[in-house]
C-alpha cells in the first residue's frame, strides 16, 4: 500500500486543482478550486475552450456574471470526475461585504443547479473574515454548505465553528512560509519539520479543538508544501492535496500512521473559547502572521480574479 492509498484509511483525500484531466489517476473524493488555481487552468491549451465557449454562450453578460459561469463550468466538469463535493470560490474582492458574498454564492449555487447539480455537491468558498464568516452562517441557514478558506488562525477557526459552518481550510504552507521567512537564517528546517511544523500544529489545534467540544464543522488541512506536512495530519477530517503532492505520495511506499485521532481529542482537558466582533478583531490583528497572511491572501486571489477577467475580455 503507498502513502496515497494509507492516507485515504484514515483522511478523505480531496483534488486541489483546476486541471480536472488529473484527477482520475488519484481517484480524490472531493475537489477544491480558487481563482489562481481556475487562471492557471484556462491558460494551458487543455482548458482555454472551456473559456472561449463559456465567453461565446454567454457574451454580453456582466463581467462578474461571466467569471461564475466560468467556474461553474469547471465545477461541474470536476463533479463529473468526483463522487464527492467540489469547492467554489467568492471573488475575494468581496471578502469584507456580507450582503454581496450572499448575493454572489446564492447565484452560483442557482448556476449550478440550473446544470443537474444538487446544492449538497457544491461548497461555497468565503475568506474568514468576520464578515465572511457572518455571510457564510446566513447561507449555511439557508441550506448553502459553505467552506471558510485563507484561515491562518485560532481565532478565525473557532469563529468559523460557532456560526456553524460546513467546513474551515486552514492553511498549513503559508503559516510555514511565514515563520520560516520570519526566521530568516536562524531557521532550522528539520527542527520544523512534520509534527513541529508551525501549519501543522495550527491545524491540530483547531481539530483537537472542535472534536473536543463536539463542533460539527469539518476541518480540511490545505496548502501544503511537501508531503511530511501531509503525513503529519493524517487523520484530520479532510485534506486537500495537489497533484504533484499526490503523485509523490502514491510513489512512496513508506508506512504511514494515524497522526490526528478525535477520540483521543475528546479526553484533553481543553479551555472553552468564543469571541464577539471586537474579541475576534482584536485576536487577528495581535496574530501577525494571520493578519499578513490574510491580508495577503486576500490582495493575491483578487490580482487573480483581475488576470481571469482579463482573460475573458481577450477571448
Amino acid at each position: 500500500m503507498n502513502q496515497l492509498e494509507a492516507l485515504k484509511q484514515y483522511t478523505t483525500v480531496v483534488a486541489d486543482s483546476g486541471d480536472f484531466r488529473q484527477l482520475a489517476d488519484y481517484r480524490p473524493h472531493d475537489a477544491t478550486t480558487n481563482p489562481s488555481l481556475i487562471l492557471k487552468a484556462v491558460q494551458k491549451p487543455d482548458y482555454r475552450p472551456l473559456l472561449t465557449e463559456t465567453v461565446a454562450r454567454h457574451r454580453g453578460r456582466a463581467m462578474d456574471e461571466l467569471v461564475d459561469r466560468l467556474l461553474v463550468r469547471f465545477g461541474c466538469e470536476i463533479l463529473a470526475i468526483i463522487p464527492g463535493r467540489v469547492s467554489t470560490e467568492v471573488d475575494a474582492r468581496l471578502s469584507f461585504d456580507r450582503a454581496a458574498s450572499i448575493a454572489r454564492a446564492e447565484r452560483l449555487i442557482a448556476l449550478y443547479r440550473a446544470e443537474g447539480v444538487a446544492s449538497e455537491r457544491v461548497l461555497i468558498k468565503v475568506a474568514a473574515t468576520w464578515e465572511g464568516i457572518a455571510a457564510a452562517a446566513e447561507l449555511e441557514r439557508r441550506g448553502i454548505r459553505t467552506n471558510l478558506t485563507l484561515l491562518f488562525s485560532f481565532v478565525q477557526a473557532v469563529a468559523c465553528g460557532d456560526a456553524g459552518v460546513q467546513l474551515v481550510s486552514p492553511f498549513v504552507g503559508r503559516i510555514y512560509d511565514w515563520y520560516k521567512k520570519a526566521a530568516g537564517a536562524a531557521w532550522v528546517e528539520s527542527e520544523h519539520a512534520g509534527a513541529h511544523d508551525p501549519g501543522v500544529q495550527s491545524v491540530r489545534r483547531i481539530f483537537e479543538h472542535f472534536k473536543h467540544f463536539g463542533v460539527r464543522t469539518e476541518v480540511m488541512g490545505a496548502s501544503f508544501r511537501n508531503t511530511g506536512q501531509i503525513v503529519a495530519l493524517a487523520g484530520c477530517d479532510l485534506l486537500t492535496i495537489s497533484p504533484e503532492l499526490m503523485a509523490q505520495l502514491a510513489a512512496n511506499d513508506a508506512p504511514l500512521a494515524r497522526a490526528l485521532d478525535a477520540e483521543a481529542a475528546r479526553a484533553h482537558d481543553l479551555p472553552e473559547v468564543h469571541f464577539d466582533e471586537p474579541g475576534f478583531r482584536y485576536a487577528l490583528n495581535d496574530d501577525a502572521m494571520a493578519s499578513d497572511k490574510l491580508a495577503e491572501g486576500i490582495r493575491t486571489f483578487a490580482a487573480d480574479a483581475v488576470r481571469l477577467e482579463q482573460l475573458i475580455r481577450e477571448a
